[in-house]
C-alpha cells in the first residue's frame, strides 16, 4: 500500500502541475485510486488486466457516472506509469468505458427566480435591514446574475467587484481565466454589502478567519428557497448557475459567449443547455400551437 500511495501522489502532482487539474478533481482521483489500491491489497501499480477486471466487477452497483470517473482515474494513472517507464504495458484497456449519458441539469423557472428575489426584497424592507440579508442579496445576484461557481463566489476578494467595472476576471477550473459580466444591480448589491465588511478583511464574504464555506452557502440558498415557497431539494448554488445559463440561452445568447462566461473548456459541456432549451420549446409548441386547439375541438 505504501508503494502505491507514493506513486499515486506523484501522479496527482503531475495532474496538478502539467494537466492543470482542479482541486476537486485531484481529491476525487486520490480517493478513487486509494480505494482501488485497498481493494487490490496494495497491488494497484502492478495489477494485471485480470485483476482490473475483477475490480471493475465490484462496481456493478455503482452509477454510470461513478464507474466512468473511477475508470478514467485508473486509466490516466496507468498511462502515467507507462510514460514514466514504471510499467512496460498499460492494463487500462481492461477497465469499463460506460457511455456516460449527461443528465439534463436541474434548473428553475423565471417565476421561481422572481419568488427568490421577492423574498429578499421583503427581508430588506425591514427597518433597519439586517446585514445578513444584504449579504444574501449580493450572493443571489452573483449566483444568478453572473453564473459563478460556489467556490468562486465564496472566495472572492473583498475588492474584486468595483462599481465602475462591469466585469470580473476569474481564475476557474484548471487555472483558466475568464471574463464574467457583473450587472449594474449586482454591483450595487455588492457595494451595499461591502459597507458591512471591515476594510482589513481579505474576502468579500468573510467567515471566521477565512471566507464563507460552500456548505454554508448551500444552506443559505436552501433556507431562502424554503421561505420563498420553493421545495429546498430543487435548489442549490449550482442550480442557480444552471438557471443563469438556461435563461440566457432562452433570451438568445450565443452559445460560444455562454461557454466563455461559464468557463467551460469544451463547448460540448455548454451544449447541454441547448437540450434544456429545446425541451422548453417542444413544451411551448405542444401547449400554444393553434393546431393544439383544433385537436381538442375535434370529435
Amino acid at each position: 500500500m505504501g508503494a502505491d500511495r507514493d506513486l499515486i501522489e506523484r501522479f496527482l502532482e503531475m495532474m496538478a502541475a502539467q494537466a492543470g487539474a482542479a482541486r476537486n478533481t485531484i481529491a476525487a482521483y486520490r480517493s478513487d485510486l486509494l480505494l482501488a489500491s485497498e481493494a487490490l491489497g496494495g497491488g494497484l501499480a502492478d495489477a494485471d488486466t485480470a485483476a482490473l477486471e475483477r475490480l471493475s466487477e465490484s462496481w456493478l452497483d455503482l452509477s454510470r457516472s461513478s464507474v466512468a470517473r473511477k475508470s478514467a482515474a485508473l486509466r490516466r494513472f496507468y498511462a502515467f506509469l507507462a510514460d514514466e517507464g514504471l510499467r512496460g504495458d498499460d492494463p487500462g484497456k481492461a477497465l469499463p468505458r460506460p457511455g456516460t449519458r449527461r443528465a439534463l441539469p436541474r434548473t428553475l423557472s423565471h417565476a421561481d427566480i422572481d419568488r427568490l428575489f421577492a423574498t429578499i426584497a421583503a427581508r430588506l424592507a425591514r427597518d433597519p435591514p439586517d446585514p445578513t440579508d444584504r449579504r444574501m442579496e449580493a450572493l443571489l445576484e452573483l449566483l444568478y446574475g453572473s453564473g459563478l461557481r460556489a467556490t468562486e463566489l465564496v472566495s472572492l476578494p473583498r475588492n474584486a467587484i468595483q462599481p465602475d467595472r462591469p466585469f470580473l476576471i476569474l481564475r476557474g477550473k484548471g487555472g483558466r481565466e475568464r471574463l464574467v459580466p457583473v450587472s449594474d444591480r449586482a454591483r450595487a448589491a455588492v457595494a451595499r454589502w461591502r459597507e458591512h465588511v471591515a476594510a482589513e478583511r481579505p474576502f468579500l464574504f468573510p467567515s471566521g478567519k477565512g471566507h464563507l464555506s460552500r456548505v454554508r452557502l448551500y444552506q443559505l440558498v436552501r433556507a431562502l428557497a424554503g421561505e420563498a415557497g420553493i421545495p429546498p431539494e430543487r435548489i442549490s448554488p449550482h442550480v442557480l448557475r444552471h438557471a443563469f445559463a438556461t435563461h440566457l440561452l432562452e433570451g438568445g445568447a450565443d452559445l460560444r459567449a455562454l461557454q466563455s462566461m461559464l468557463g467551460h473548456a469544451d463547448i460540448a459541456t455548454t451544449e447541454i443547455y441547448t437540450h434544456v432549451d429545446s425541451r422548453r420549446l417542444v413544451e411551448l409548441v405542444n401547449e400554444r400551437h393553434p393546431l393544439v386547439d383544433v385537436a381538442k375541438r375535434a370529435p
